[in-house]
This record gives C-alpha cells, sequence and structure tokens, in this order.
C-alpha cells in the first residue's frame, strides 16, 4: 500500500561532536551522523511516535522495504484493516543503524583521525549502541515516548533492546523473528564474513571506493539467502531443475540447478547495492546480541520491561527458530513481563515477514489488538 510513498521529512542528526561516543565494546566515534525518516506528524501531545528498526540491509526510508504495512493514503476510515501504519493517526519513524552504508556513520564514512574511509578500522557495534543513537534521533526530534517500537530479525534484537534500556519510553514492543542467535546462526555468520576476508579485493578491508570484494559478498549473500529461506520453498519452487538460463548441470561441473542460479543472482544484486565493510559489522552486531549485558543477568534485564511484549515467530524460519522466539516469550513471562507469542505460517522461512507482508501485518495488528484488550481489562 505505501509502495513510492515518501516521507514526510528525512535528514541527519549528528552528535559526539565535542566528546566521543563510547561504545559497548570499548570503541568509541566522533562525531557520530545518524540518517533518519519519518512518514507522518507527530500529534499534539506528541503520544502517536512509532518506531521501525531495520533488519540486516534495510535503510531509514520503511516505506521502499515495507511497504504494505502502511494503509495507503487515499482509503478512508483509517485504510485497510491489515495496515499496521495508518498515518492519519500514526508518526512512523526509522533511523539507519550505526554501521551501515545508508546514510549512518560507518566503515564507508571518513574517519577524522586519517582523513581515510574507517574501513576495516571501524569499531565493534552492539545493539544497544544503536538503540542509543537511536534515542539521541527521537531526542532531537522532540519525541519522549513511543506508543509503539517495532522491528523483525535485527530490528527485533533492537526493539527488544529498547524496551529494556528504556523502560519509561516504550508503549508496546513487536519483535518478529527474533531471539538471541543460536550456535548455528553464529556458525553461518562466520562463513558469511570467511567469504568476505578470503576474497582478495577485501585488501584488509582497505579496497577502494567502487572496487569492493564483490565476489566474497555475493558469496555471504547467497550463503545468508540459504538460511532466510526454507527447505519447503526451495523445494517447491527449484526442486531438481536445471538452471533455467539453458544450463546442464549433468554435463558440467560448472552449469547449475536452477537453485544455484537464484542464489548467485541474489549475491550479484546484492553486492552492487551494500557494503563488504558493514556487512561484516552489521552480522558480528547480530552475534553480539544478548538481553543479559550490561545486566547482572537476563532476568534482571527483562525485570525492567514495563511495555507489552508481542514477540512473533515464523513457522518456518530456521535461522530463528519458532522454539526458541517461544522460549524467550516464556522467559518473560516468567520475569513478570506482559507477553504475548504469536506464530506466522508461512514457507517463507525468517524472510517471511518480508515476503508475505499483509499477512505478517494482520499477525501484527492482532498483536495490537491484544494490548489494547489488556489494557481496557
Amino acid at each position: 500500500m505505501g509502495a513510492g510513498l515518501q516521507p514526510t521529512r528525512e535528514g541527519d542528526v549528528t552528535f559526539a561532536c565535542d566528546a566521543p561516543f563510547q561504545l559497548e565494546a570499548g570503541g568509541a566515534l566522533q562525531p557520530v551522523a545518524i540518517r533518519y525518516a519519518v512518514y507522518g506528524e507527530l500529534n499534539t501531545a506528541r503520544d502517536n511516535a512509532v518506531q521501525v528498526c531495520h533488519a540486516l540491509s534495510g535503510s531509514a526510508r520503511v516505506a521502499d522495504w515495507w511497504p504494505e504495512m502502511f494503509a495507503a493514503p487515499s482509503t478512508a476510515n483509517g485504510g485497510p484493516h491489515n495496515a499496521v501504519f495508518d498515518l492519519s493517526r500514526d508518526c512512523v519513524i526509522c533511523a539507519n543503524i550505526l554501521g551501515s552504508c545508508y546514510g549512518s556513520t560507518g566503515p564507508a564514512s571518513t574517519n577524522p583521525a586519517t582523513g581515510r574511509p574507517y574501513g576495516p578500522d571501524f569499531p565493534v557495534v552492539h545493539v544497544r549502541d544503536i538503540v542509543r543513537t537511536q534515542a539521541r534521533v527521537l531526542d532531537e526530534l522532540g519525541v519522549k515516548h513511543l506508543r509503539t517500537v517495532i522491528g523483525a530479525s535485527i530490528g527485533g534484537m533492537q526493539a527488544l533492546q529498547w524496551a529494556i534500556d528504556y523502560p519509561d519510553r516504550v508503549g508496546h514492543c513487536i519483535a518478529i523473528g527474533t531471539a538471541p542467535l543460536s550456535a548455528m546462526g553464529l556458525a553461518l555468520n562466520h562463513l558469511q564474513r570467511k567469504a568476505i576476508l578470503l576474497d582478495p579485493k577485501f585488501q584488509g578491508g582497505h579496497y577502494p571506493a567502487g572496487q569492493q570484494p564483490a565476489d566474497g559478498l555475493a558469496l555471504a549473500r547467497a550463503i545468508a539467502m540459504c538460511s532466510y529461506k526454507s527447505a519447503e520453498l526451495f523445494g517447491e519452487r527449484y526442486a531438481r531443475k536445471a538452471n533455467r538460463n539453458g544450463e546442464d548441470p549433468l554435463r558440467s561441473l560448472h552449469e547449475r540447478f536452477d537453485v544455484a542460479g537464484y542464489l548467485d543472482y541474489q549475491g550479484e544484486k546484492f553486492e552492487k547495492r551494500f557494503d563488504a565493510n558493514s556487512y561484516l559489522v552489521i552480522t558480528k552486531l547480530m552475534d553480539t546480541f544478548d538481553l543479559a549485558r550490561g545486566y547482572a543477568s537476563e532476568e534482571e534485564a527483562l525485570r525492567r520491561i514495563r511495555a507489552q511484549v508481542s514477540l512473533i515467530g515464523i513457522s518456518s524460519d530456521w535461522l530463528f527458530p519458532p522454539e526458541d522466539v517461544l522460549s524467550l516469550a516464556k522467559r518473560l513471562q516468567a520475569a513478570g513481563v506482559a507477553c504475548n507469542y504469536t506464530e506466522f505460517e508461512s514457507a517463507h522461512g525468517h524472510d517471511g515477514f518480508l515476503a508475505e507482508m499483509e499477512a505478517i501485518a494482520a499477525v501484527v495488528n492482532g498483536s495490537v489488538e491484544a494490548r489494547r484488550t489488556c489494557a481496557r481489562g
């Protein structure tokens, strides 16, 4: 519904000009610029703000990558039933994460100490750092309270961290396909980074602009796509068919099956729009997410939450298996958090939150209604 929708306002918030922004892992950045986009307007009470937290390769422009979550502006009475964001009611805000290559300070940014891009010298960033930068953006925009903070995958990690670190600023936390990463997830991310590091064009991370390690980054993305989809979907779409361009995998070592052609195509598309050093930083960010970070234990961290929390697992997700999301929901409940769990049925794997936007929007709306019911009760 929101395809082609432009932000009402977008820009940059720059801070840490006089003193460094200290990071959880011990590094620091000075200055820091965070790119943001706003859709809709804050109401007079400034209580209609919705913070969207994007996933690995997303940007601040939410309507570009989650368009079906927006009600069509021309639709009367709040838009279609399943739209999550209605700009007649909501002010939707998203900030590009630290370390990305879509406007915020990241490895491709100039290091003021050297006058050259940070490259591999960009420090390790944790989810808590990301959320602190988002809080600075909201402060600049005059937003003190979020009606809802929502995200999927790495975005869901941020949403949960918001609820823990800023308990008085969040009313409802919605996290989709999110939990601390399992050993399998850590293994897959390690292989993706290894693919980039082994590309001769990586040059220790000091590759020139426009000459990044494209083959390594494309291979990393292809590995990731295997974890984002499901065996069921691959079987249904590709089975053991030969590549649709006429290759014969029975004849040559180098000719591909259809699923291989799909993975190669996804890698080639991705390396044209993303930066390899940013990919390294953000996958490490994903690895290091730990709800206990900064607190004595996970339980202590969870007990800080005052928001209603809605966790949504994806039935065919094997990067963040639904049983891991359900386990997290049970730990939240045990810590006294008002938490509900919903499982989204999809054959699309982890990518279900992007591949079936209208369906996931309906599930999210069910979580929102459940919160409203609890509030009325």
